[in-house]
């Protein structure tokens, strides 16, 4: 093993905590980190997913080829755990959250979608004898799916897609037509030439009338040649800014037929004749898109993750300037400016990820409610879904750049993995939701919330029945710098928020607009109540989760990870101090101490910066960065990297003689 480098030995005997009890504490204790970890080395002993050229060498259709290897081998393992009894159909969520987290393809897996949505569609869409039928053989990946729903003309409006699929009723048959160039399905994973099935959102057509866009299960390829079937014209997008491993594709259909049978049915049917019977809830088939934006918060976990621990890393490594004459040049990390830049992003990373993890329980605990009839918080766990991926999503594509600028120029190299992490969570800002809308749709059901509270509604759900009571309560006392005072000063921010967008948008229909134009001219400070409300949601969770975490925890855990949420705290506040100068009593003293407060949480997180990254757990293999290795050898991994550039295969490219040597004598 080479020789650690001094500053980070420094770093890692200075820390006031035990790193392993912060790992388990995160995991959820010692037998999850056991299985994790056994996930994951068994992902790393795969040494062919990581030899070869570097990926940033390959051709467009070298990375796909590459990524279809690597999936096998991530999607294998999956088979093999489900072979040895290690994970069911009920828990692979988990599963593949170590594996993908350990495999590190920056190009992204085309299998993943089969996963993360094509199953998911049909367990909260399908009837029971429809899950029979498809899942095991999805399950064992007899079958590889894809999902379908984005238009090349339309993306989060799904009411305005425009595939159709009408019944037959003399066949007992589906007919599938793509219309418009517009009405073709766009950015599909997997679905340009991976995938040989696929769950397709299409408007559904039954006795010359439109009922709304439904799912169907559609056949696109042909399982023993991978042939597209007649009727399908289907094929990849093209390159993108990142991700381009993921395979996504365009397809479209000329009157393809399918059977009755494959349309999801569980919340609405097509009876043989074409009678259609509705759904007694249209949100129902919001499941799906719930469970995959709970996939994606914790996906933005482990980018951000990997994205803090390499930048700490080498801020400890990384030495610049002289602050004093005569001593040696400073470790970066010891700047203010660089704790600025990298302890919110580091304490973002344990919040994003207890939120995603509370996310989640809610998320069962709501699902179990729909299976029992029970609908009343269907509405709630959607809105929480959408501004938790929006803010998830857009924080941690921040956070990510300001690590790469915090590693200087290096951070810049494709070795540092930086700039491919920073692509791959970006692009999440736009799929599955563009961002905006999510927080749009979310900011509909404050608003509803907020007239239930105005005409003195029952009971609220919980995650907004601090609404009415900020509207009770108020906040006419005196402010108080506490991570609590904090909470209830965002809690009282939203509230006013949303009473003023509703205000607004009742003047506006009273002066006689109609309530959409009311709403668009509204929107702008609709979208800002959300994300309040999302603040709301994060910091009360995170701190309260960690409150009750540490009871049991030792002193010295418990003092660092109250600071890691004091931190948090500050730092929203001081962002969104516009707000709170606006909505609370907050005042210049209040603040100028609220910003001693900030200065001073970062030297005292200064000493555990390098302890609190280590508990992420994440080895080398993982982080892929000549940045971040554990043992600080930045500048040897550098050169290890730039030798494996094709162009330092030979040390005169032709080039030379071709082109530069002529130009050199004047001879073009």
């Amino acid at each position: 093993m080479a020789k650690i480098n001094g500053d980070l030995n420094k770093e890692r005997e200075r820390c006031s905590f035990n790193i392993s009890e912060l790992t388990i504490l995160m995991d959820g204790g010692p037998e999850k980190t056991k299985e994790r970890r056994e996930r994951e080395n068994i992902m790393i002993s795969k040494k062919n997913f990581y030899d070869g050229i570097p990926e940033e060498y390959l051709s467009y259709k070298e990375k796909y080829e590459q990524a279809v290897k690597k999936s096998v081998i991530v999607f294998g393992l999956v088979r093999r755990l489900q072979e040895e009894g290690k994970t069911t159909i009920h828990n692979y969520r988990d599963v593949l959250a170590n594996l993908l987290r350990a495999s590190d393809v920056s190009t992204g897996f085309p299998l993943a979608l089969h996963y993360i949505m094509f199953m998911p569609a049909i367990i909260n869409q399908g009837t029971k004898e429809q899950q029979a039928q498809w899942l095991p053989r999805a399950w064992d990946c007899n079958i590889i799916g894809s999902y379908a729903q984005t238009e090349l003309g339309h993306g989060t409006f799904i009411r305005g897609l425009e595939t159709t699929a009408t019944y037959d009723p003399i066949s007992e048959e589906f007919v599938l037509n793509s219309p418009t160039l517009t009405s073709y399905k766009w950015w599909g994973g997997g679905l340009g030439q991976t995938a040989n099935y696929s769950i397709v959102v299409a408007q559904l057509y039954t006795k010359g009338e439109c009922h709304g866009v439904h799912s169907f299960i559609v056949q696109v390829r042909d399982e023993e040649s991978h042939m597209p079937l007649p009727g399908i014209k289907i094929g990849d997008i093209g390159s993108k800014f990142a991700l381009n491993g993921i395979n996504n594709g365009f397809l479209g259909f000329d009157h393809y037929r399918i059977p009755r049978n494959q349309m999801l049915m569980k919340h609405a049917q097509v009876l043989e004749d074409g009678t259609y019977v509705k759904s007694r809830n249209s949100k129902l088939n919001y499941g799906a898109m719930v469970f995959v934006r709970v996939v994606i918060a914790f996906d933005m976990v482990n980018y951000l993750s990997k994205a803090v621990t390499i930048a700490v890393r080498y801020s400890a490594v990384r030495r610049q300037c002289q602050r004093k004459a005569g001593e040696p040049e400073s470790q970066i990390l010891d700047y203010l400016t660089q704790q600025h830049k990298l302890f919110p992003a580091l304490a973002a990373c344990y919040a994003m990820k207890i939120t995603a993890s509370k996310l989640w329980d809610t998320f069962n605990t709501v699902n179990e409610e729909l299976l029992a009839g029970n609908l009343e918080r269907l509405p709630e766990i959607h809105a929480l879904a959408c501004c938790l991926k929006a803010i998830s999503t857009s924080d941690t594509a921040s956070f990510i750049e300001t690590c790469r600028l915090a590693c200087g120029g290096h951070g810049y190299m494709h070795s540092s993995n930086l700039p491919s992490t920073y692509g791959n969570a970006v692009a999440a800002c736009t799929y599955e939701g563009d961002n905006t809308v999510l927080l749009l749709q979310t900011a509909r059901f404050l608003a509803k919330t907020w007239q239930e509270i105005e005409n003195d509604g029952g009971k609220l759900t919980p995650t907004v029945e601090y609404l009415r009571t900020a509207k009770v309560r108020g906040y006419s006392h005196k402010w108080v710098n506490s991570v609590e005072n904090i909470v209830y000063g965002f809690q009282v921010v939203c509230m006013r928020k949303i009473a003023t967008c509703v205000q607004d948008m009742q003047r506006r229909v009273a002066s006689g607009l109609t309530f959409e134009d009311a709403w668009n001219l509204s929107s702008v400070q609709l979208v800002a109540a959300a994300e309040a409300h999302c603040r709301v949601i994060i910091l009360s969770t995170f701190s309260s989760e960690i409150r009750g975490m540490t009871e049991t925890t030792s002193p010295e855990l418990k003092q660092v990870l109250n600071q890691v949420v004091e931190l948090y705290s500050v730092y929203w506040a001081l962002e969104r101090l516009s707000d709170l100068l606006q909505y609370t009593t907050i005042n210049q003293k209040d603040v100028d101490s609220l910003r001693v407060w900030y200065e001073e949480l970062l030297a005292q997180l200064r000493p555990n910066a390098v302890g609190l990254v280590d508990a992420f757990d994440l080895k080398d293999e993982m982080l892929q960065s000549t940045l971040g290795s554990y043992d600080g050898r930045a500048y040897e991994r550098l050169m290890e990297e730039a030798l494996k550039s094709p162009l330092n295969a030979e040390p005169v490219n032709h080039t030379f003689h071709k082109y530069l040597k002529p130009f050199l004598r004047g001879k073009l």
